[in-house]
């Protein structure tokens, strides 16, 4: 498989280069670029003594990828330890810091040792419903192979507004098989992921809201219906005494790029930003696409990734089977950078992340197919590849009950901006808080609350003003001249016994279909998650 992808890799840079790539990509060099100058920089910078946080239990794998369908499975519960390291954690490739040797040195608790602790859902189940299974888990592990299957289930109900009311439910099951090829073939350090799913039940964005653009339900996606749909299937090795770590295979860039983990403690936003996630060439779970990522960390306080990846239409290949049938239309060339502080005494961790990437295919305008009465003053302008920006952060502003990255409260915000000419969200933002232990007597429970709007193309919108004046039909789904829409949610997260969560939730769209025809809808509903 490595051979197959080294020869698509190779191809797909001679096809990046065979393409006239826009200015804005440019923005990805001097990502690299700032990455590298600090690298540079570090080289006379004084060294200092690397410790980490030691945890009491550790995750059960080392897993690279911020995977949120993965992490919640091998989480280990609060009560159970107060120091918990982080498995993604790499190495520094230099003992020092970047941005935050400006902070002042009471703020900058990476001022004189490494940190890590674990980052990870709250919003998911800790523990196992059946820890009898335990020793077998260890017997397997020691063998080679580890396993997670969880169930992940959303009820939600339109009670108000929107299209009529009425309840949808989906599920998902989910299998995560990983296997340690060193134990197995004496292929040291390569880990093989594979991720096996089943999805069934209705999206209540077009049942009951009216909403064709947004997933109001977080389960209900690209796959549909499907019994055994294959997502990620990837191996993976770190290099250079755990300094520099890397996927190959077929992966969700939206686990890798644009994530947050607490956003994926909400159903809109998960896995990533809608302005993300809705594009083309970000391959949003479960849609999994050939490619590879590499991720290093300059510094203390610095991650950098970057990778090569296939695109192709979101919807094509929705068993995750028929790779054959996949038709790549272009080259995904995505890349992040991360500064991660820890602020003060109590060590508040945060994420402020760059982002920048560039798709190669070639996307029609979205003016669409101007009227021929109107065709001279508004002409369909030639396809252009896309370019995606966005900028995301989230930062602890209080501890409680542990020193792991998510025992606390956060805020968080983020900017998306996509090329406008042919991405249906042009702009989007989004802020938000996730807060532990509001109510005083359950300190575990979890609040959450965030705001979001989206802003649709002008041409978009200019396409569908051309066919009201000339009195044409709008296309499927449509019913008037669209412009932006906004969501609010909230929910509640209580842990009733390891391995099982209890969520309710709360969700209001304002102009569901982007227009003012529809009136603004109130979902209730119900998250319920159970871990093996």
């Amino acid at each position: 498989m490595c051979d197959t992808f080294f020869q698509w890799s190779a191809s797909s840079l001679s096809h990046v280069r065979s393409k006239k790539i826009s200015g804005s990509a440019k923005l990805a060099g001097i990502i690299l670029l700032v990455a590298l100058s600090t690298i540079h920089s570090a080289r006379s910078a004084p060294n200092a003594p690397s410790t980490q946080l030691q945890s009491d239990k550790n995750f059960s794998k080392p897993q690279s990828q911020l995977d949120t369908k993965t992490t919640h499975a091998t989480s280990t519960h609060p009560r159970l330890s107060e120091h918990l390291s982080d498995p993604n954690q790499l190495e520094s490739l230099f003992n020092t810091e970047s941005l935050s040797a400006l902070l002042n040195h009471r703020d900058d608790a990476l001022r004189e040792r490494d940190l890590s602790a674990g980052y990870f859902v709250p919003a998911q189940a800790f523990g196992n419903l059946v820890p009898q299974l335990s020793p077998a888990r260890a017997w397997l592990g020691k063998h080679g192979y580890t396993f997670q299957f969880a169930y992940k289930g959303e009820a939600l109900a339109n009670v108000s507004g929107g299209l009529s009311r009425g309840m949808s439910y989906a599920h998902e099951l989910t299998l995560i098989n990983n296997l340690d090829l060193g134990k197995l073939l004496g292929l040291n350090g390569w880990i093989l992921h594979g991720v096996l799913m089943e999805r069934a039940g209705r999206q209540i964005s077009f049942d009951h809201v009216g909403e064709r653009r947004i997933l109001l339900s977080e389960v209900y996606s690209l796959s549909g219906h499907m019994a055994a749909h294959l997502a990620d299937f990837y191996v993976e090795k770190s290099f250079r005494r755990n300094s520099i770590n890397i996927n190959l295979g077929r992966l969700t860039l939206t686990h890798t790029y644009g994530t947050s983990l607490l956003l994926c403690t909400f159903m809109i936003q998960c896995s990533a930003p809608v302005g993300i996630k809705s594009a083309q060439g970000w391959s949003v779970y479960p849609k999994a696409t050939w490619g590879g990522t590499v991720r290093l960390r300059p510094t203390r306080d610095l991650t950098l990734r970057t990778g090569v990846y296939a695109s192709s239409v979101l919807t094509s290949n929705p068993s995750g089977w028929a790779w054959g049938s996949e038709k790549q239309t272009g080259v995904m060339l995505p890349i992040e950078l991360t500064w991660e502080p820890f602020f003060g005494p109590r060590k508040l961790p945060g994420h402020y992340k760059l982002g920048f990437g560039h798709d190669t295919t070639g996307f029609a305008d979205l003016i669409g197919n101007v009227p021929s009465s109107m065709a001279l003053r508004y002409a369909v302008r030639r396809p252009q590849a896309r370019d995606t920006f966005y900028i995301e952060a989230d930062q602890m502003i209080y501890r409680s009950h542990g020193l792991h990255q998510m025992a606390g409260g956060y805020l968080m915000a983020g900017y998306i901006h996509n090329t406008p000419q042919v991405s249906v969200f042009s702009d989007q933002f989004y802020v938000g808080t996730s807060l532990l232990g509001v109510i005083p007597f359950r300190p575990l429970d979890r609040f959450g609350v965030m705001y979001s709007y989206y802003q649709i193309s002008k041409r978009l919108t200019l396409g569908q003003n051309l066919l009201q004046q000339a009195g044409l039909p709008f296309p499927a789904g449509v019913n008037g001249p669209q412009t932006h829409t906004a969501t609010l949610e909230a929910y509640y997260g209580i842990p009733i016994m390891p391995g099982l969560l209890f969520q309710p939730s709360f969700e209001y769209q304002m102009r569901p279909g982007e227009t003012s025809v529809i009136p603004n809808a109130t979902i209730i509903g119900l998250k319920l998650i159970g871990n093996l």
